[in-house]
């Protein structure tokens, strides 16, 4: 309890808030269905342009679409959110599941 207090305090001096902590480089993100599942497309970096794509779990549900091919749905969120290709070369998952690429749009 004194911790969380002599933290509260040293904030409050320093003049820290809640929304101070947000990043400034935060980017919308977009929701888009594919292939009866929810991906979330984020742009993470400005140069080169890196877009990161997130599936729902759908809560781990077993009673969920059938199983489809992550890469190729990853591929379709991207491009179908940025309305860029994505360069598949450029493409690399992480070992969350993420998915990140760099577009060409042409």
């Amino acid at each position: 309890m004194a911790l969380r207090n002599v933290t509260l305090a040293l904030a409050a001096a320093i003049g820290l808030t809640a929304l101070d902590v947000t990043p400034a480089t935060a980017k919308e993100t977009n929701t888009v269905n594919v292939m009866s599942r929810t991906w979330a497309i984020t742009q993470v970096s400005e140069a080169p342009v890196v877009y990161r794509a997130t599936r729902d779990n759908n809560n781990l549900n077993p009673f969920g679409p059938p199983p489809r091919l992550r890469t190729i749905q990853a591929i379709a969120a991207i491009q179908q959110a940025t309305g860029c290709k994505p360069i598949v070369a450029s493409m690399y998952q992480n070992i969350s599941g993420q998915f990140f690429s760099q577009v060409s749009c042409n």
